[in-house]
């Protein structure tokens, strides 16, 4: 009697310690922001185009060979192939590597770009794979579009480090930004930051820590179809994952798992708590952030990640707009300007830039 008592006790103490260590209480559901700006839909009528059925086929492909990849525990060839995402794009842009406060990075600068403005960019990747060569075609219409010098890092990666690892080198990245430009040491008179996927959660986390650090903050920040609960509790997780190309090779086994199991596996991969805010800014403080733009496919897996952090953050005060798209793949923005609809993505972030551009 005793021995079943002792194990029913063991097993209600690994449930709590998931479900309310681990995972959390959640996110409550939060309204449509009263702003009618704040949600802002595209969409198209009619089939998707040819470019459409072209780009799809060409991130099938990348995906496959990423994952087997993967699978075979070869990460050398899989982040490789990943980099290849921006190959035979034709750059207005001039790529100059450099030390960010002993952080690898490189400098993208477009013609005429005026180095005392810039952006400091955080690669997606799912923390794994991904380099500022993969994502020189966002870093470079970045520059193009605001006139500023794009410091792209090269953040560690796991699973050779840890997650709290990428975070550290984008605080560091931050620090050396404030301080220097593509010249050495100069002011600075603007600042905007931006990611995509998992360096849309670095970049999200990063602003709370900045406004925590009562930092200088950045004019603005750019979230392109952002990670925000390694939770995992989104509905889009599953209802969108038949339809989410890029995401569903590599987020297949994970929605198979139980919840409990889950919390337990992202501990495990992340070496972080799922509920902790530094890696799932969704259940952070969103209150006195500065103005953000996030955009997300309709179609992908991390649409709710997206449309919960805009809503919460509206909901604490801050300036937050949501933009999405229906039918495109995860972080559709980098073909441009194959997609029409990733070309109306740059119109809309350069707007919104535009519109927190320092005097």
């Amino acid at each position: 009697m005793n021995l079943f008592l002792w194990l029913g006790l063991l097993i209600l103490a690994f449930w709590a310690f998931e479900r309310f260590y681990l995972r959390g209480l959640g996110v409550k559901e939060y309204p449509t922001p009263s702003d009618p700006d704040a949600p802002q839909r595209f969409s198209r009528a009619g089939k998707p185009g040819p470019e459409h059925m072209q780009v799809n086929k060409t991130v099938r492909e990348l995906t496959l060979r990423i994952s087997t990849y993967q699978r075979q525990h070869n990460l050398k060839a899989a982040r490789e192939t990943f980099d290849t995402i921006s190959q035979g794009h034709e750059f207005q842009s001039e790529f100059f590597p450099t030390d960010a406060g002993g952080v690898p990075a490189e400098w993208v600068i477009a013609p005429g770009a005026d180095t005392s403005r810039r952006i400091l960019y955080i690669h997606g990747g799912g923390f794994v794979v991904g380099s500022p060569k993969s994502h020189r075609t966002i870093t470079s219409k970045f520059s193009e579009i605001t006139g500023s010098a794009v410091l792209a890092i090269d953040y560690r990666l796991m699973p050779e480090h840890l997650h709290k690892d990428c975070v550290e080198d984008c605080r560091t990245a931050y620090h050396w930004i404030l301080e220097n430009g593509p010249d050495g040491p100069e002011e600075i008179q603007q600042l905007f930051i931006g990611g995509d996927s998992a360096g849309g959660n670095l970049c999200l986390s990063l602003i709370a820590w900045i406004r925590d650090k009562k930092l200088r903050a950045p004019e603005a920040a750019v979230a392109l179809s952002p990670l925000t609960d390694i939770t995992f509790s989104g509905a889009s997780i599953r209802s969108n994952a038949d339809r989410d190309i890029m995401l569903k090779p590599h987020m297949k086994i994970l929605n198979s798992l139980p919840q409990f199991v889950k919390s337990w596996w992202v501990l495990w991969t992340y070496k972080v708590r799922p509920s902790n805010p530094l890696a799932s800014p969704l259940l952070g403080d969103l209150s006195n952030l500065p103005p953000t733009l996030v955009q997300a496919s309709e179609a992908e897996m991390l649409l709710d990640d997206a449309r919960r952090y805009v809503y919460k953050a509206c909901a604490s005060g801050s300036p937050t707009k949501l933009q999405t798209w229906s039918d495109m793949m995860h972080i559709w923005q980098i073909f441009d300007p194959q997609l029409p609809q990733a070309v109306e993505a740059w119109i809309e972030i350069d707007k919104f830039l535009e519109g927190h551009t320092a005097a």
